[in-house]
């Protein structure tokens, strides 16, 4: 649920980011002063230099030579200056999104699970990338226009009312109108690059799904299936952003042709006054005057430019802020504790939850676990078993009752200490790119040499790696070898055994393992697992007989519960036609 307070605006909020860099700021400053102030003397300069040349009906060439070499060394001094300048935009641009990024991260790392459940991943990919990107793109395309553009803007100014204020009025007539054409076209045309944007995150989150199960895909002959989703999708965008980029393109040719406007009023009013000779203008001055007009003018036709870019930018931020704006997890309370050593007594009481408010899922739900206990949890798909362990781990919060480990309410423990205590193997497998010893101690970073390998050992997957180029420093992943979803499950199981947890959540652990690895790798579980809490969600009921309590699941309730020989006694029990469905001949 995002947070209820209005927030302001997200050019507003990204101010923060850039303060901090008030030496740069301070640096392109003075540097687009010294830019603008020389492209304002070279602009003097043109002008004289047309009326060395025109003024006198002939050419005095001294004077112009002269004029001429100081334009060129006004020409490098402003050459040099606006590199410096975009130097520094660039710097502070992509400084401060850098910031943001992390800031956006680190908060995605706040976030409970269910956001995770309910946003496409491809979707918050897409903030992270193109969004940011384009506010980058943005603030250097702003930095370099404003810094050199503010000095133009105030020397060009005073020029023009020193060598004439009649005609500075045309100027300041029309430059109101620029501004006003601007915001009323990017004003009309914002919520089209929002919804933009919006678009684009949601292909990027169905070309992200499409291609992460391409096998899927064809193994089902839904190719054309999704490729009618995309053109969907595709068409929504081309439509929207036609209809944001023509609106917000419009601005740059309106400022312009109220520009030019400007300069024909310039003429006519300049040309009449130099006719009647009532103003001291000459046909240099008037000269001189188009141009300082022309450079007045100048930052605000650029900044009119570059509206498309600074609307997808806001957009972009928008959608990033929208992120941080998401409510993290509840806070630990101030008063709780670390869980060590924990020794693995565990008791549901009268524990009730719901995914949607309307439809209870969990409720009533009563069950102690003695230390060192084996419970096995099997029941029909949908039945709540991975859902006891989401609030065993709290990934979920309860809506009902209580969950104590030792004596204590889940509750009462951080966090990260109640999460460090279960050792989980996922039916999803999941390896990060880098080599297979980094996967294998993310857990445990210093566990021991001998430590890893008697864990692949066990987990039958040495010999694999053995054979690997690199053996244990191959790389694995997008940028490395590409390894079965068997393997990929064995490694996972390793990594577990390698790092040592007091309880254990064995979820599908070896669904995608052929039946010999199965015997072999039950084995090394029940190793891992002696004098351990273990919870053990499993469809094949073979993996299961060892276990101490087995947990027979529908609707969210308990409905048997007992050893495996135990629950087999009841001839029209749940668990027995669960197994009679696996192994009757």
């Amino acid at each position: 649920m995002r947070n209820k307070h209005i927030n302001p605006s997200p050019f507003k909020r990204f101010l923060p980011y850039l303060s901090v860099y008030k030496l740069e700021i301070s640096g392109a400053l003075l540097l687009g002063i010294s830019g603008g102030t020389a492209t304002v003397v070279m602009t003097y300069f043109t002008g004289k230099g047309i009326d060395t040349m025109l003024g006198k009906g002939q050419v005095d060439f001294t004077t112009l030579t002269r004029i001429l070499l100081l334009l060129a060394g006004i020409l490098i001094v402003a050459t040099v200056s606006q590199w410096l300048v975009q130097l520094l935009g660039n710097r502070m641009s992509y400084k401060a999104v850098a910031e943001l990024r992390k800031d956006t991260f680190n908060h995605l790392n706040t976030l409970p699970i269910n956001y995770y459940d309910q946003t496409a991943h491809g979707n918050i990919i897409s903030r992270f990338t193109n969004d940011l990107d384009f506010v980058s793109e943005a603030c250097v395309a702003i930095f370099n226009t404003l810094f050199s553009g503010m000095t133009i803007v105030v020397i060009s100014l005073l020029s023009m009312l020193f060598l004439s204020p009649v005609l500075t009025v045309v100027v300041l007539v029309a430059t109101p109108l620029i501004f006003l054409v601007t915001w009323v076209v990017a004003h009309t045309s914002q919520k089209r690059f929002s919804e933009q944007q919006r678009i684009v995150g949601e292909i990027s989150g169905f070309v992200n799904e499409v291609i992460g199960n391409q096998k899927i895909v064809k193994a089902f002959q839904h190719e054309q299936e999704s490729q009618d989703t995309f053109e969907s999708l595709n068409d929504r965008l081309l439509i929207v952003g036609q209809k944001a980029q023509f609106a917000s393109s419009l601005t740059n040719p309106l400022s312009r042709f109220i520009d030019h406007l400007a300069y024909v009023f310039i003429g006519l009013v300049g040309g009449l006054i130099a006719l009647k000779g009532t103003g001291n203008l000459s046909v240099g001055m008037i000269s001189s005057f188009t141009i300082y007009s022309s450079q007045f003018s100048k930052p605000f036709i650029e900044l009119s430019g570059i509206t498309t870019q600074i609307q997808t930018a806001l957009a972009g931020l928008e959608r990033t802020f929208n992120i941080i704006d998401e409510t993290p997890e509840a806070a630990d309370r101030p008063d709780a504790i670390v869980l060590n050593q924990a020794k693995g007594a565990i008791r549901f009481k009268n524990v009730a939850f719901s995914y949607v408010p309307d439809k209870p899922l969990i409720h009533g739900l009563n069950l102690d676990v003695k230390p060192g206990e084996t419970v096995a949890i099997v029941g029909k798909t949908g039945a709540g078993k991975s859902t006891l362990v989401n609030l065993l781990m709290r990934f979920y919060d309860i809506n009902e009752g209580a969950i104590e480990i030792d004596g204590h309410a889940i509750t009462a423990y951080t966090r990260d200490s109640l999460r460090q205590a279960f050792g989980m193997v996922l039916q999803d497998t999941w390896l990060f790119d880098g080599s297979i010893r980094e996967n294998l101690t993310f857990g445990r970073p210093d566990a021991k040499e001998d430590e890893i390998i008697a864990a692949t050992k066990s987990a039958n997957i040495h010999s694999f790696i053995k054979k690997l180029p690199q053996g244990y420093n191959t790389v694995i992943g997008s940028a490395g070898i590409k390894i079965s979803e068997g393997q990929r499950q064995l490694l996972t199981i390793a990594r577990t055994m390698i790092s040592e947890p007091p309880m254990l959540i064995l979820d599908e652990a070896t669904s995608s393992v052929d039946t010999l690895t199965e015997q072999t790798i039950q084995a090394a579980f029940l190793k891992m697992m002696t004098g351990k809490t273990s919870f053990v969600i499993a469809h094949r009921l073979s993996t299961i007989r060892e276990a101490d309590t087995i947990l027979v699941m529908d609707n969210g309730q308990i409905v048997e519960i007992g050893s495996h020989d135990d629950l087999l006694k009841k001839e029209d029990g749940f668990y027995r036609k669960l197994h009679d469905s696996q192994f009757s001949e």
